[in-house]
């Protein structure tokens, strides 16, 4: 694993203050700050479903900024940062605009420098060309949009949406057009069973850039989560199956790159170490390792991309941590430098457009 002379992309983190921000979680923050509740006990009092996706709330419960990514990244070899939406709440159908405007004004002209905002936005609801519209004057960095469309059939699984198969309604598909009319992307964030969703859309757009999010997200695919989600080997065989025939027909469609991140989400089934104990890398390996080689075998690696998911993968791994696992899953399949460039730069340097 050789990454220097390699200035990497993390395309793919997240920022927040749920004091000053209007966020979904924004009450649950501000009302664990007022009240002297250990973390671990607002852990076990949450509803189950939430606590198996987060991991470990506390990332959550305060601010997440440029100083405090930059204290995660430490000596990682990271000079740019894509943003991705999360969980804006403010009202109005303009409303998700004021986040891509607060990014836009985070202090990151410092290494890492921030090279695309991907903005939040539901092509489904009413007003969406004038949304992103709002985004793009908010920022020249404007690159894509991203739905919450992720919802899952066990009902033990965190849903980010009522709506399953929200990607195939009429209203979702109509206004998905006004991306191709802008030039912009889409982050398709999903529960793998839903991959073939992905496939449907990118078939029906085939001008619009499409970036599966976190391959595909295939929950309990390393343990058990929810009701009966990845309760025992054979299901968990099951999962890994038909994620791979899916991931295969979705590589078939030339307008379709995936991101290598979000391996790290404790949704997957990850068993969550001690606060501020990672996951040893060879561990992680052995996990994610087979999800990679399939990936880079069906995308190519001029089609992956790779982004660290912070703070949300912070339970699990640190930067340098899924950096590591990442780049050595790569070159452990016969990958070398020209595949590690693709994967931690280029191939988001292409996609979204970012300049040297």
């Amino acid at each position: 694993m050789d990454l220097s002379g390699i200035r990497i992309i993390d395309a793919h983190i997240h920022q927040w203050d749920p004091f000053t921000t209007p966020r979904d979680f924004s009450r649950l923050a501000t009302m664990l700050r007022l009240l002297p509740v250990p973390v671990e006990v607002a852990k076990r009092l949450a509803p189950r479903r939430d606590s198996e996706f987060v991991g470990d709330p506390v990332a959550y419960l305060r601010p997440y900024l440029p100083f405090d990514y930059r204290a995660d990244a430490g000596n990682a070899p990271i000079e740019v940062v894509a943003h991705i939406e999360v969980q804006w709440s403010q009202p109005g159908p303009l409303g998700k605009a004021g986040e891509t405007a607060w990014v836009a004004g985070l202090p990151l002209e410092a290494a890492p420098r921030l090279g695309a905002i991907l903005a939040g936005g539901d092509p489904a609801q009413p007003g969406f060309p004038e949304l992103l519209d709002a985004h793009a004057a908010a920022s020249p960095l404007l690159r894509g949009i991203r739905a919450m469309v992720a919802h899952h059939p066990d009902p033990g699984v965190r849903s980010f949406t009522d709506t399953p198969g929200k990607l195939t309604t009429k209203a979702f598909l109509d206004g998905f057009a006004h991306l191709a009319d802008r030039g912009l992307s889409f982050e398709a964030w999903v529960y793998s069973h839903a991959i073939p969703e992905v496939t449907a859309l990118a078939e029906r757009y085939p001008e619009v850039p499409i970036v599966l999010n976190h391959l595909g997200t295939p929950a309990g695919i390393f343990g058990a989560v929810g009701k009966h989600t990845g309760t025992h080997p054979g299901l968990r065989r099951q999962l890994l199956v038909r994620w791979r025939d899916d991931l295969s027909a979705l590589a078939a469609r030339p307008n379709v790159v995936a991101k290598v991140s979000g391996l790290m989400m404790p949704i997957l089934g990850h068993p969550v170490p001690p606060r501020g104990t990672p996951t040893p890398v060879p561990q992680l390996l052995d996990r994610i390792g087979p999800l990679v080689e399939h990936a880079l075998d069906v995308f190519g690696a001029d089609r992956l991309i790779w982004g660290s998911n912070f703070p949300v993968d912070k339970p699990i791994t640190s930067i340098a941590g899924s950096i590591e696992t990442i780049a050595t899953a790569i070159t452990g399949h016969g990958g070398g430098k020209t595949e590690l460039e693709q994967v931690f730069r280029t191939t988001a340097q292409r996609v979204y457009r970012i300049a040297d």
